[in-house]
């Protein structure tokens, strides 16, 4: 048991700026023996839990620690995998967030993540909004083909135009509302799903329009669209289009 709390005590140092380490830093960090330091990257790498980083004496996680830190976050579901993702961005700027999902032509939020600043959107988890006014909804639907959101509002007025703003989303992989769903609120939002259980969801962040400008806005949707990438390559989301920041003055 002193072996595996040993192993697992070194691989807590990385993280929070530090990405490699030598037998020194462990020494110095863990307060043991140097000796027993070396014998223990040295038991970690034959185990595949470290590598070494070329010729020199700097010590990385392994391959191993990857290949299960992807398994971990393929456990979790699209839904935990949203959260997580959306839990970081909000801690961040301190905005809500929330994870949703489509029923028919509503969505509603499965997940939130209350904001911390002074001024910020209250959240209402389980508050049901129309899937075509909103850019969580509009995110999920910009995932069907136009044939699929045609049988969705066939007949329905909420069609017309609605296709045209979806080949936006398309095209440039988020969708964003501006006092849309709440007079005072603007909203970013990317969609991710995963092929294995046809699931998919929208990451959100919700703030006060008063409050933010075009570089926070670009800046949190940055932080966005760069967790929601990385899920879609973890779960093999082929739907999913990479985010991209437009112009000043484009944003739309």
């Amino acid at each position: 048991m002193t072996v595996l709390q040993n192993a697992s005590d070194v691989l807590r140092l990385f993280g929070s700026g530090c990405s490699d380490l030598t037998v020194t830093e462990v020494t110095t960090r863990l307060g043991i023996p140097k000796a027993n330091a070396s014998r223990l990257l040295k038991a970690m790498r034959d185990a595949g839990m470290l590598e070494t980083i070329g010729d020199t004496r700097r010590h990385r996680p392994g391959r191993m620690m990857l290949d299960l830190a992807s398994a971990f976050r393929k456990s979790l579901g699209v839904i935990g995998q949203a959260g997580e993702v959306v839990a970081a961005v909000t801690e961040r700027f301190g905005h809500t967030g929330y994870v949703s999902l489509r029923e028919g032509r509503e969505v509603t939020a499965v997940a939130d993540f209350p904001g911390t600043n002074d001024l910020r959107v209250v959240s209402n988890i389980g508050r049901r909004l129309t899937a075509h006014g909103s850019a969580t909804g509009r995110t999920l639907l910009a995932r069907m083909s136009d044939a699929e959101v045609e049988a969705v509002y066939a007949g329905r007025p909420e069609l017309d135009g609605l296709l045209p703003r979806l080949d936006a989303i398309r095209a440039c992989g988020f969708a964003y509302s501006s006092q849309e769903s709440t007079p005072g609120v603007d909203a970013i939002a990317i969609a991710v799903g995963d092929p294995a259980t046809e699931e998919a969801v929208s990451l959100c962040i919700v703030y006060p329009h008063a409050v933010v400008g075009e570089d926070g806005r670009d800046e949190m949707l940055a932080a966005l669209a760069s967790g929601a990438t990385r899920i879609a390559r973890d779960l093999g989301d082929a739907k999913f289009v990479a985010p991209r920041i437009p112009e000043k003055g484009l944003f739309a």
